[in-house]
């Protein structure tokens, strides 16, 4: 044996012990195992949470009157600015008075005549009833006199009648305002002609101290929230509602709903809601477009994951990823109802105590497993909800 090796060249035999090194060492040499990824995860826990509905409004006024004349002629003056406040009784504009005048002084003329004729008639009756009763005129004289006065008494009333409705006419030409607000652009100038009752309003005025903001919720969304109501799921909360103006600001005061329309729209299925607000520096203004944030309730176990923590899956269904007990991932489809932020409310899908990927979601897939970290993120409570469709978790991550 030792002869042939001895035999062998001088390479062979250096290549023979390089070879029989490499395996003695081969086993150090080996990779070690990949070790799991980590990754941040919060535990969720029900929170206190007040839920909103942000629904579209416009701002109306609380009272609106449309100025138009009640009696026809010529402008002589406008009396008022345009856009400044008036009061109830104002005069605003004044038509010209001289033929209502001419008539009421007639009215006053007829019932002054009728006056004198019935206080004639009446001391004729009066004398005629005295000789009736000593036979010194007839029966018949006497019932002619009866029937003469009674129609005097008639004729007086007419007359009065006529000179009140003469009295209002004249009035109707001062035409005043009917209640205290601000009034807009007037619709006439001096010398134009207006009408009685007619279609085109002269000006309005509108009281903006205080405003209404119409809203409109869908029938669905309503019965919804009774239902939850019912169940207790939800608590009643205070009937507040904030603003958010057309420049994303916040409006200083707070509303409070009035009232839910009783009947659905039946073209688009919704019911108007009605909230009233003070409106001391006439900042909102008729017609503005809004933004109501209405308080619908409290929940007092809401579950609430971050938003960075629900993704969508091929479907565009929003999911999420828990941990197991041995630290592998699981991907959950879940049911989002509202956003509070920087968390979603969901409404299935995941339970108290379950521990969900915030961080890393990019490094890991189902059944994976993994290391967890507790994730930093903002405290959730207080928390404001506002109602979001259940589509829009996965825009979230």
């Amino acid at each position: 044996m030792t002869t042939r090796i001895q035999r062998m060249p001088p390479l062979a035999v250096a290549l023979a012990g390089i070879a029989m090194l490499a395996g003695c060492h081969g086993n150090e040499g080996a990779a070690p195992a990949a070790a799991a990824p980590e990754v941040g995860v919060v535990t969720i826990q029900p929170a206190s949470t007040t839920l909103t509905t942000e629904l579209p409004g416009r701002v109306s006024a609380s009272l609106v009157a449309e100025v138009r004349p009640q009696v026809g002629g010529i402008v002589q003056k406008r009396l008022f600015a345009e856009g400044s406040e008036v009061k109830t009784g104002d005069v605003l504009y004044q038509i010209d008075a001289a033929s209502y005048q001419a008539a009421y002084d007639n009215a006053r003329g007829a019932v002054a005549k009728s006056r004198a004729s019935l206080a004639t008639a009446k001391l004729k009756a009066q004398r005629y009833k005295a000789l009736l009763d000593i036979k010194g005129v007839s029966q018949q004289d006497y019932d002619d006199a009866k029937a003469s006065l009674d129609a005097y008494e008639a004729e007086v009333i007419s007359n009065e009648a006529a000179l009140r409705s003469a009295r209002i006419d004249l009035q109707r030409t001062r035409v005043t305002s009917p209640i205290t607000g601000r009034i807009g652009r007037s619709s006439v100038t001096a010398g134009a002609l207006v009408t009685a009752s007619q279609t085109t309003a002269l000006a309005t005025v509108q009281q903006l101290d205080t405003v209404y903001v119409d809203m409109v919720q869908s029938s669905a969304e309503l019965l919804r929230l009774r239902r939850r109501l019912a169940e207790g799921t939800l608590q009643h909360g205070a009937a507040d509602v904030k603003l958010v103006l057309e420049d994303g600001s916040t409006y200083a005061q707070s509303g409070r709903l009035q009232f839910t329309d009783v009947s659905v729209e039946q073209t688009t299925g919704a019911v108007t809601l009605r909230a009233t607000f003070a409106n001391p520096g006439h900042q909102l203004l008729p017609g503005m477009y809004v933004r109501a944030v209405l308080q619908e309730g409290v929940d007092d176990k809401a579950l609430l994951v971050p938003q960075k923590g629900v993704s969508r899956d091929g479907k565009g269904n929003p999911t999420v990823m828990v941990l197991d007990r041995d630290n592998r991932i699981h991907v959950r489809q879940v049911s989002t109802s509202r956003s509070t932020g920087g968390n979603w409310v969901v409404a299935s899908g995941i339970s108290a105590g379950d521990r969900v990927v915030v961080d890393g979601l990019q490094k890991v897939r189902d059944g994976m497993a993994v290391t967890p970290v507790v994730a930093n993120v903002t405290p959730a409570a207080p928390v404001v909800a506002s109602h979001a469709q259940p589509g829009e978790a996965g825009r979230a991550e």
